[in-house]
């Protein structure tokens, strides 16, 4: 039985008791949240085999966040992509989609699967598009085939575009960017190309029982998300999050579990009524955002700008954030931007765990400032999100061990640190109330 099925008769399986031990819950709580479907546990019955260390995505978890990797027909090798994957895990995040879609894409993903112990994601059509020579030669047994294919390597979740329907392709006819998501464009494609409806959509039951048998989690894409400011919160958009309600119900009934997959580009004032509108029309199924990017003026920086919209989505309940780096919109990501973009996307959901209240959220940043306060460098390097960098960043003017101890550093030397200063400041009010209680008179200079 997959997770939810076996959450709904009442018994705590062994993921759901890792995962109350990493999020600091009682099982039971877990055991609810999953069986009433605001939580997911991505776990490929293949890849628990593997060394999958099992984790959880819901409202009720700590806000997560996805890395995406993955060779394209013109770049990047297994070796790479493996570099990739570990830099990713290493720093932090929780899943790893592989969106290979080039070369060897089985070897890569078998590759990626066996090294990972955070769950891996997909895109199917990705695969089954390099098995034709046009999308149009698909046929409905094709994608069926691929989903089994990819569920049984042991890929833990899967993006899907079920929700694009005939009938929503006309409500993109005047959009800025048209549809944007590579799925969903192929869908649509495939759709006009049959005059048939969307077959994921009209199989749906068929998916459904694949997904089942391994428990690999639907994640089901948003074909029709903006892909600018100007498309955000259209007709479209919110046409297809209807159909994606529907299908969380309906891949409810057949006993899988279920994320919904969230917009792209929104500005900041659209964010909280987004998220709102998604936990209404989906019935509180964890949703899983693409930032979103609060302004499309910065190519080379959208890991900041959708970082932005990030924080804000997972304050107001997304449950997790894929990230961008600052290549999207420009190539293909090598290792470097793959650890920009991820700790842009710690930071955001932090901020959102912070913001969300979730116990013990802060005791790290409590800790930092308490060892920043007392001038423990090393202290400070170790609790921050990349040791690495902090540290580099500190030696470049300051390398010397000397340093690692010393009451300052570059940016206000040794007579203007503000903290020093207080500190003196603190001793000073020490000393003198000290002194009254003795009864001797005040005026102590400071620092002495």
């Amino acid at each position: 039985m997959s997770q939810i099925e076996q959450a709904r008769r009442g018994q705590i399986t062994a993921e759901m008791e890792h995962v109350a031990r990493r999020e600091g819950q009682e099982p039971e709580l877990i055991r609810a949240e999953v069986a009433r479907g605001r939580m997911v546990i991505p776990a490929n019955v293949v890849h628990l085999r593997l060394g999958l260390e099992p984790m959880g995505i819901g409202v009720k978890a700590r806000c997560k966040i996805n890395a995406n990797i993955g060779n394209s027909a013109v770049t990047s090798d297994i070796d790479n992509e493996l570099a990739k994957l570990k830099l990713a895990v290493e720093l932090g995040s929780d899943t790893v989609m592989d969106l290979s879609t080039g070369g060897n894409i089985d070897a890569i993903r078998q590759a990626i699967i066996a090294a990972s112990p955070v769950p891996i994601g997909t895109v199917p059509i990705y695969q089954a598009i390099q098995k034709v020579k046009q999308v149009e030669d698909l046929s409905e047994q094709d994608l069926l085939d691929i989903v089994e294919h990819q569920a049984k390597q042991g890929v833990d979740y899967m993006t899907l575009h079920a929700g694009i329907l005939r009938d929503y392709i006309p409500l993109t006819a005047h959009r800025v960017t048209g549809i944007v998501s590579r799925g969903g464009a192929l869908m649509a494609q495939w759709m006009i190309a049959h005059n048939k409806e969307n077959p994921i959509y009209s199989r749906f039951d068929d998916f459904c029982d694949i997904m089942r048998t391994y428990d690999v989690t639907w994640s089901l894409g948003d074909s029709l998300r903006p892909g600018s400011i100007a498309d955000a919160s259209d007709a479209a958009q919110f046409a297809e999050l209807k159909t994606l309600g529907e299908l969380t119900r309906r891949a409810w009934e057949r006993g899988c579990q279920v994320m919904v997959e969230g917009p792209g580009h929104i500005p900041m004032d659209q964010i909280a009524m987004n998220m709102e509108k998604q936990a209404v029309e989906c019935s509180e199924a964890p949703f899983y955002v693409l930032g979103p990017l609060v302004t499309d003026i910065a190519p080379g920086y959208d890991h900041i700008t959708s970082a932005i919209g990030a924080a804000l989505a997972g304050w107001h309940g997304a449950s997790m954030l894929c990230y961008v780096t600052p290549k999207e919109h420009l190539g293909l990501p090598e290792v470097e931007d793959v650890r920009q973009g991820v700790i842009a996307y710690k930071i955001a959901a932090h901020a959102a765990d912070l913001a969300r209240h979730r116990p013990g959220a802060r005791d790290r940043d409590d800790a930092l400032s308490r060892a920043r306060y007392a001038f423990d460098w090393e202290e400070q390097f170790r609790l921050s999100l990349d040791p690495e960098t902090a540290r580099r960043m500190h030696d470049e003017t300051l390398p010397q061990d000397a340093f690692k101890t010393a009451a300052f550093c570059s940016m206000c030397g040794p007579k203007f640190c503000s903290m020093r200063i207080s500190e003196d400041l603190r001793k000073h009010a020490a000393q003198a109330a000290a002194l009254v209680q003795l009864g001797e008179p005040e005026g102590v200079a400071v620092g002495a």
